[in-house]
């Protein structure tokens, strides 16, 4: 399903954000998403995946709480251009061939294009697909999603980092690890990784050392070719 994602037409529709129609916000999962892309800008925030309607065509389709192309449509990320590759209507239970072409002017061309993984593996199936994105339920509250631009390579798409952190006697500790399409992690050496103004860049290991002052931070880590990772809070008392 992914790779048919990557491969479709020139010939998209446009979505507009704004045209969604208004779902069971109240009762829908709450997920944390960020949308990467190919200049390495990034959208992050806690969104409601409720159930929205969009235009394709002439057609209104319906994309079903929990799901992932109902978060990105209320994300509001940019202008979205959708594909439909099934037979998309006012029922949700017929989003499954709906898949994501463009978003603001980053377009699918060829086999690379827009994908999206729920916490660090890619998604099975399309965001809109009612049986989830791995066929075994949608969303859950509180679940991470990462929307990127796929450059495949070798049949899988470049990695995206995570950074978890430490406090060890004033400073922290940084450790990156990158993840690939099936969720298999490996460190990552050269890696930067700020802190406020603060940057440093990993060793051989993944991990490296900021000696910070006293307060709340936001650490991301970058590396040429891969996607950036989520921000991740650390306190240094």
């Amino acid at each position: 399903m992914r790779g048919a994602a990557l491969t479709v037409a020139a010939l998209a529709l446009a979505v507009a954000p704004g045209a969604a129609g208004a779902s069971s916000a109240g009762a829908a999962p709450r997920v944390e998403q960020m949308v990467v892309f190919r200049s390495g800008e990034a959208l992050s925030r806690s969104v409601s995946s409720a159930g929205v309607r969009v235009q394709v065509g002439r057609r209104r389709c319906a994309a079903g709480d929990g799901t992932a192309l109902a978060a990105l449509v209320r994300s509001r990320p940019g202008r979205l251009r959708l594909r439909d590759f099934g037979a998309c209507s006012r029922r949700p239970r017929d989003g499954a061939g709906l898949f994501v072409q463009a978003v603001r002017s980053d377009r699918n061309r060829g086999q690379n294009g827009w994908v999206y993984k729920v916490g660090r593996k890619a998604a099975t199936a399309g965001a809109a697909d009612p049986a989830g994105p791995f066929g075994r339920g949608r969303l859950r509250s509180g679940q991470r999603i990462t929307w990127f631009y796929c450059r495949l390579r070798e049949g899988g798409c470049q990695r995206t980092l995570e950074v978890r952190a430490t406090v060890d006697a004033g400073a922290v500790v940084a450790s990156v690890r990158g993840y690939d399409d099936e969720g298999r992690g490996v460190p990552v050496d050269g890696a930067e990784v700020s802190a406020g103004a603060l940057t440093g860049l990993t060793a051989a290991d993944g991990t490296v050392r900021l000696e910070l002052p006293a307060g709340s931070y936001r650490l991301v880590a970058r590396r040429e070719g891969m996607v950036r990772s989520f921000a991740e809070r650390v306190v240094v008392p």
